[in-house]
């Protein structure tokens, strides 16, 4: 007789392509209805939303309302985004591919910063369509999913490490051969970080693309894939962040953070405004007093 979470670990994969095979513009109706109702429950998640956005200077009721029906969305469409990559590429249109073609001609690699933003999966699945891309993850805690996140992001163009120090030096290494690493830079980081604003308040932020730009003199760019309303599908938007890198820590994580809050200002409602950014990790310092 099968355990109950070997079952699951069977079953989970088939309903997920199943539901991949419904149109784009359904998918996206349901997850925004999921949000939604999410959103309406007493609780956490609510508060959550509306200070994180408060904090941002989006007040407005609707837009917290808004917010939840996107978070909804990106959830939904990540099935698609995993088994029918293909499909999800043919949908993506990109006005800044240039930026990304500059960058790689400098032959020093591509740090891309992609913040949860938009769908962040897909951001990768489009860079790792140009230059190999390797990605550093959390294994999540839940086996069930663990397994299934493993087998969805392994692709031919796309290697995921762990978050630790083996994870790092693959990073400096795919550098350093030409290739392009990518990170999700408003992680709370579990090792090294730094107290700097973000939107306004102290956020715990990783220091680490910083110092991969400063060893190996890669570019750095923001990259996030907008969802487009009526199922249609993607727009990515690259920024490359210019001019010098600042010296320390702080001042470059504080730099990354204002180019990133630029980025979120362009589509806000579709940023994860329910996670709970400014947590204080447990080997984070003391957080500093908050500024409003």
């Amino acid at each position: 007789m099968h355990h109950p979470s070997q079952f699951a670990q069977r079953a989970l994969p088939v309903l997920l392509r199943l539901f991949s095979s419904l149109s784009l513009a359904v998918i996206h109706s349901i997850g925004r209805a999921g949000g939604r109702l999410l959103y309406a429950l007493p609780g956490g998640y609510r508060r959550h939303v509306q200070r994180n956005a408060a904090q941002a200077g989006f007040n407005a009721p609707r837009f917290a309302r808004q917010a939840a029906a996107e978070t909804g969305a990106m959830m939904s469409e990540l099935p698609r985004v995993w088994f029918r990559s293909d499909a999800c590429m043919a949908q993506v249109t990109c006005e800044d591919r240039h930026v990304i073609e500059e960058a790689l001609a400098e032959r020093n690699g591509l740090i891309m910063l992609t913040p949860h933003l938009g769908c962040f999966e897909l951001a990768a699945r489009y860079m790792a369509q140009r230059i190999p891309l390797t990605i550093m993850f959390r294994p999540h805690r839940k086996a069930v999913l663990r397994g299934l996140l493993d087998a969805v992001r392994a692709t031919s163009n796309l290697k995921a490490v762990p978050a630790t120090s083996e994870g790092v030096r693959s990073f400096v290494r795919a550098l350093r051969q030409g290739d392009a690493v990518g990170l999700l830079p408003d992680q709370a980081p579990k090792g090294d970080g730094v107290w700097v604003p973000f939107f306004g308040r102290p956020a715990y932020t990783m220091t680490l693309p910083g110092k991969l730009a400063k060893q190996t003199n890669a570019p750095l760019i923001i990259a996030a894939g907008e969802r487009l309303p009526g199922g249609r599908g993607w727009r990515m938007h690259v920024k490359r962040l210019t001019g010098p890198l600042p010296d320390g820590a702080e001042a470059q994580a504080a730099w990354i953070n204002a180019e990133m809050e630029e980025m979120v200002r362009r589509f806000p409602q579709q940023y994860l405004w329910g996670y709970n950014r400014y947590k204080v990790p447990a080997a984070a310092p003391a957080a500093p007093t908050a500024t409003v």
